[in-house]
């Protein structure tokens, strides 16, 4: 697998691609080199692992030139070209990583790669075009950002507080859908420079040459055959705003019907997350009257339970757009949230440790 000759890592240009790999073994993460070594060898796929997020992990094969398909619409979209500059901070273990060296490496970038820390930014002394953060990284970086010049982000929703600390930042900032098995982003949202009720009622965006419908379920149905032989069929609940765009609304298997009302946790955590500072999420727990009832799950100290639970409740039955369906019917509070690899909310395992918090 060829690279660009314009192709620059940490500063440095490279006349082969066993140079290369020897370099990243003797300066980078172990991970880097394992991709790169993966990258340039005889196989037509490269083998990765899903973040477990939304599911049990388990390793996917991505054919090759799908993801140098990928690339390059990512290029054209955001106009970064040969000579581009670079910053991968985050780890490359797992697909959007990968898929940022694999940009570089096709487009012909500069890039530097520096630690996944929660700041990536914080040691940085030059300003790059281009890179990619989860939310964590981003709320961590604000008084960063002018090291940057477009930002994508993902894995996770921005919630309506960094969205509204973004708004008058200069940097370029996305968010992004996708998944590993779209290889990364197949649709865009711009999130910053505009009013926040632009903000709100914006929508994702489709790259070039995809083209997207919905199930009988509300999903989303995506057939992007410059990435993907078949069509993917998503758990991702979705109304289209036109044959290019669409709004999120959650996922279909996080629906909680309780007392034969459908209620989208997504939908209602944006609600609550203009009164709710601590990190949190709703859920629906068994119940036998309603079926499913609501709850809310809050990461906080144990011993400031009762004050914390009884201060968010008030305030959430303040919210003029909460409907009576929506006001949980019981919050719990746990000291930390089981984490997945890449730092997402691992709501299943979390939920599992109610049991030991009454």
């Amino acid at each position: 697998m060829p690279f660009h000759k314009n192709f620059k890592l940490q500063g440095k240009s490279f006349s082969s691609k066993e140079e290369l790999i020897n370099f990243s073994k003797k300066n980078l993460d172990v991970e880097v080199a394992n991709f790169l070594q993966q990258w340039f060898d005889d196989s037509l796929f490269v083998e990765v692992k899903t973040s477990g997020s939304t599911g049990k992990p388990k390793v996917i094969k991505l054919q090759k030139n799908y993801m140098i398909n990928s690339a390059i619409a990512t290029g054209n979209y955001f106009n970064l070209f040969e000579n581009s500059t670079a910053l991968l901070c985050m780890s490359s273990k797992y697909i959007a990583g990968k898929m940022m060296l694999v940009r570089a490496l096709t487009l012909g970038w500069h890039i530097d790669i520096v630690e996944a820390s929660l700041n990536p930014l914080k040691n940085c002394e030059k300003q790059y075009d281009f890179s990619a953060m989860v939310p964590m990284q981003l709320h961590n970086s604000l008084t960063e950002l002018h090291k940057l010049k477009k930002l994508i982000v993902g894995g996770g929703v921005v919630s309506d507080t960094l969205l509204d600390k973004i708004q008058n930042v200069n940097t370029e900032i996305f968010a992004t859908y996708g998944m590993t098995e779209t290889i990364t982003h197949i649709a865009v949202k711009k999130l910053n420079n505009c009013y926040s009720e632009l903000v709100e009622e914006s929508h994702f965006e489709v790259l070039p040459n995809v083209t997207i419908s919905i199930d009988s379920r509300g999903c989303l149905i995506i057939n992007a055959p410059d990435i993907a032989k078949e069509k993917m069929i998503t758990n991702d609940l979705v109304e289209l705003v036109s044959p290019i765009a669409f709004k999120w609304l959650g996922r279909f298997d996080t629906v909680i019907n309780s007392g034969g009302v459908k209620l989208i946790p997504n939908q209602i955590e944006k609600k609550f997350s203009k009164v709710i500072t601590e990190r949190f999420f709703v859920a629906g727990i068994k119940d036998e009257v309603l079926g499913e009832k609501l709850i809310l799950v809050i990461e906080k100290l144990l011993t400031e339970r009762s004050r914390t639970e009884k201060r968010i409740l008030n305030s959430l039955k303040n919210l003029q757009s909460l409907t009576k369906y929506e006001i949980p019917k019981e919050i719990y509070s746990i000291k930390n949230f089981v984490e997945t690899e890449t730092k997402k909310i691992n709501r299943i395992e979390t939920l599992k440790m109610i049991k030991n918090t009454d």
